[in-house]
């Protein structure tokens, strides 16, 4: 299974406009009970109740169906399961997609032989939901590129309802620029058009996809690799009079600019390239700041302090170091601490009962887990007992 992906991986890199008509027969029996291996026994069962347990204990009951039915372009994706969670620091809701056990399983291992295919292709600026690559990834180079870089202005953007505009006429023409297997196109199709299953309604799925599953963390990636990456890159890039620098992770981006003139005018194309594919910006989070080495310079000259930058749950400021050169600061944002503190209230008053060690291990448990992602990078602005 391995050296099969592995060719796809060399085939790809080494002919970047091949389309390739032969993907289905590696998404075999033993890729998806790893699949089914790597999904938290945890998880949230989808639509049919069934838990990650019991799927794999029926494993030998429905994976050669499953795998029949995808074969001959007859697999049925069943409807997912929308629940809605709190978004950071907002008395708002996030809706998120809980596809059956085994429907994930089948969507991981998809997404993984695709993934052979596209890491190929996908650019350097890109970060989210990709092999071996995280948000901190995304945060280094984003201070590499301001600390080291002609930067000056930044463009803090943020897509209004990403997941859930998605044209799926584009997703499907994306996609077929490198696939051409009829049974993955099939598969997508289906996971496109399954429907969601709230309060006891299924739903028709006009636009978008449900965010949650692994095809639609792959399926986005897609989207914005054609919409923004390879545009900004090929298109914008050598049109602007200085350097520009885009970094993204999913559908939250930044894009840094040495000259102002040079990101209002990209700041302008933005609204009408994303337009063309369905998609808009969120006007009360998108902003341009001016920001870097050099406005630092010009901002003390004029006796003023510069603005902070928000971005994957951190406050981005400037400052300098000890020997007086410039960096990016970095903290926790005030969103995301006051989140973790309710968080954390919350456990301790449902766990008072328990036992001392027991107690101690759940805190210590949601304390390394905040730590694991603010400590690492910004070292201030943490919960500390």
């Amino acid at each position: 299974m391995e050296t099969g992906l592995e060719k796809i991986a060399a085939k790809a890199r080494k002919e970047t406009s091949l389309k390739f008509t032969s993907l289905c027969h590696h998404v075999t029996r033993e890729l998806i009970w790893d699949s089914l291996c790597n999904i938290p026994k945890s998880s949230a069962p989808g639509v049919d109740g069934i838990s990650v347990e019991e799927a794999k204990k029926d494993f030998g009951f429905w994976i050669e169906e499953v795998l029949q039915s995808v074969h001959r372009k007859g697999y049925k994706a069943p409807p997912v399961r929308r629940v809605w969670i709190p978004k950071p620091g907002k008395t708002a809701k996030r809706p998120l997609g809980v596809p059956c056990v085994a429907d994930r399983a089948l969507q991981r291992s998809v997404s993984t032989v695709l993934s052979c295919m596209y890491e190929q292709d996908f650019l350097a600026c890109s970060f989210g939901g990709r092999p071996k690559l995280s948000a901190h990834h995304a945060l280094a180079t984003l201070d590499e590129i301001i600390s080291g870089g002609k930067v000056s202005w930044v463009l803090e953007a943020d897509l209004k309802n990403f997941f859930g505009s998605l044209d799926h006429g584009w997703v499907l023409r994306f996609v077929e620029h490198r696939v051409g297997d009829p049974r993955i196109i099939s598969l997508i199709k289906r996971w496109l058009k399954a429907g969601v299953l709230e309060d006891g309604e299924l739903r028709a799925s006009e636009a978008g996809t449900p965010q949650g599953g692994s095809i639609s963390v792959l399926l986005s990636n897609i989207y914005l690799h054609y919409v923004l990456d390879l545009w900004f890159e090929r298109v914008v890039k050598p049109k602007l009079k200085g350097e520009a620098y885009l970094v993204r992770y999913i559908d939250d981006f930044v894009v840094c600019f040495q000259f102002h003139s040079d990101a209002l005018r990209f700041q302008d194309v933005l609204v009408r390239r994303l337009g063309k594919f369905s998609l808009e910006l969120e006007p009360t989070k998108t902003r341009l700041v001016e920001f870097g080495r050099f406005a630092l310079r010009q901002a003390k000259a004029r006796g003023k302090n510069l603005e902070t930058i928000y971005f994957l749950g951190f406050t981005h400021f400037c400052t300098r170091n000890r020997k007086g050169n410039f960096m990016v600061g970095r903290k926790t944002e005030k969103s995301r601490f006051r989140r973790s503190v309710r968080n954390l209230c919350s456990l301790m008053r449902d766990i008072r009962h328990y036992s001392l060690k027991e107690q101690t291990e759940k805190i210590n448990q949601v304390l390394r887990g905040h730590y694991a992602y603010y400590y690492n990078l910004s070292g201030a602005g943490h919960l500390r007992l």
